[in-house]
């Protein structure tokens, strides 16, 4: 069993979308010119989306932000996600999607990688936007915040 998570990527243009929004991805196998697989080592926060249609619009829009996790960790499936990951964010429908790819954009806006910062701020977006909230905005504070915890705690 690989230590690596794998994720099966696909683009047909205006039928189906999944691609990665952001994480380190340390391996990738190009299968044709719109199938692909990238590997995740574990530790890796990255996020998965994916998009579909059918003749009468959009018929799945979702988001998944996970945490790759070791072989031994329980994790919870996600398809084309192998062996699935530690669910951080899972939104469906096009409203909260959207809601969650600018809380992305509003992470990088301040210079950092959304794969690190912490883990509970994705917790935060999902919880915050299942309930129809808007997630409250990550800082440089907190995140040097969570550079001392995870040092601390290291």
């Amino acid at each position: 069993m690989s230590a690596r998570t794998t994720v099966d990527l696909l683009w047909l243009e205006g039928r189906i979308e999944r691609w990665i929004r952001f994480g380190r991805i340390v391996q990738e196998t190009i299968r044709s010119r719109s199938e692909s697989t990238v590997g995740f080592d574990p530790g890796a926060i990255f996020a998965f989306v994916r998009w579909s249609s059918n003749d009468f619009g959009t018929a799945l829009s979702r988001i998944d932000i996970l945490r790759a996790v070791h072989p031994s960790e329980r994790c919870s499936t996600v398809p084309h996600v192998s062996p699935g990951g530690e669910m951080l964010l899972r939104l469906s429908g096009w409203p909260k999607v959207e809601a969650a790819l600018l809380a992305i954009d509003q992470v990088e806006a301040l210079g950092l990688a959304p794969e690190d910062v912490c883990p509970d701020h994705w917790r935060h977006v999902h919880n915050r936007l299942t309930t129809g909230l808007s997630p409250r905005a990550y800082t440089e504070l907190r995140h040097d915040a969570w550079l001392k915890r995870r040092a601390v705690t290291a």
